[in-house]
């Protein structure tokens, strides 16, 4: 019987051992030119806890790393700027991964009638937000006619890409982060871990629950200043305003993805008045109007991430048609007026 209680004990003592050992971690870095956010639930055996949540989250942001280097526009020696260099000229040898997104890019092309285009670069590289500079409509008129994704050439056998003309740019702005997201999960995943929030400016993903509840995430106000709120009717038990605050709704969210698209993120206003921001129509090469923010709810963060920016430029009406036609995606969007629209699954049933 001394036998017994000696093995008792010996059990308990182990069992507070792993618990002491189990607890969240946060990580920060910057990286793709925004704040990408790390925050875990790590159970660990031995008292390495710490040092193994610093080596998985320097892990995970290797691969945002990585993915900069290979997809940046703005790095002159990335794979993607080698693209953009010759494939007027000739067909450009690249990676599966790289191809891989272009292939996603043109997907959510095609879907949303090409509101979504990664050659926006054509005509966006003209605009410097942060010296508030803006071209004239020459310069936009000339550039215009190279903005278009079915110029862009791609050869899944050969494993290459094309332009069909001079004077296309892809910038993969727009999903590349997403895409870096999605990869940080699969990492986290691989090494076990089943509660996780991974976030790269508007981009996030939420893996598992925390712990037994939601997740909570807050949707930002465009224009928190002073301003009146309409009231938000929906479906979610804890969704809450808050006008003091940065946020203007919360979300309890599980396992799923969400990006948030915004006018707000990087602009500025010009002399007339007109707020000038980084999301381009591609049909008219200037800032999209009519919305002020869109978060997409869906199972990946590459097309959250995507159709974030697609349904911001179709606007509220053709936005809210190609949610309802995409199984397994919801949309909350914040139009000029700051009247709030809701995807169907996020409304509240109509009273009988």
């Amino acid at each position: 019987m001394k036998n017994c209680y000696f093995l008792l004990f010996l059990f308990c003592g182990l069992a507070f051992s792993i618990q002491s050992h189990a607890q969240w971690f946060d990580f920060s870095i910057n990286s793709m030119t925004t704040r990408v956010e790390l925050e875990f639930w790590l159970e660990s055996k031995s008292g390495s806890a710490q040092a193994r949540a610093k080596r998985l989250s320097e892990k995970v942001f290797n691969e945002f790393s990585r993915i900069d280097e290979r997809m940046s526009r703005y790095r002159e020696d990335s794979e993607l700027s080698e693209v953009n260099r010759m494939a007027a000229s000739k067909d450009v040898l690249v990676s599966s991964e790289l191809l891989i997104v272009l292939k996603k890019s043109q997907q959510v092309s095609r879907l949303s009638g090409g509101a979504f285009d990664m050659t926006f670069s054509s005509v966006g590289y003209l605009y410097d937000l942060r010296a508030s500079v803006q071209p004239d409509q020459k310069a936009i008129r000339e550039s215009l006619p190279a903005i278009n994704y079915q110029n862009v050439l791609l050869n899944p056998t050969a494993r290459t890409v094309g332009f069909k003309e001079k004077g296309v740019l892809i910038d993969l702005g727009g999903i590349a982060k997403g895409y870096a997201v999605d990869q940080g999960v699969a990492i986290l995943k691989k090494a076990g871990i089943k509660h996780a929030r991974l976030s790269a400016g508007g981009d996030m993903y939420l893996l598992g629950d925390k712990r037994g509840k939601p997740w909570v995430v807050g949707i930002k106000d465009p224009r928190p200043a002073g301003n009146v709120i309409p009231p938000v009717e929906n479906n979610w038990k804890n969704a809450k305003q808050d006008t003091a605050s940065e946020f203007i709704v919360a979300l309890p969210l599980a396992e799923v993805a969400i990006s948030t698209s915004g006018d707000y993120e990087r602009f500025f206003i010009d002399e007339a008045g007109q707020r000038i921001h980084h999301i381009l129509s591609p049909e008219t090469g200037k800032p999209a109007k009519g919305i002020q923010s869109v978060s997409v709810i869906g199972p990946d963060t590459t097309t959250t991430d995507g159709l974030s920016t697609a349904i911001f430029v179709l606007g509220v009406k053709e936005g809210l048609a190609l949610v309802e036609r995409l199984a397994g995606i919801d949309a909350i969007i914040i139009d000029d007026q700051r009247k709030f629209h809701y995807s169907t699954d996020l409304m509240q049933p109509a009273k009988k």
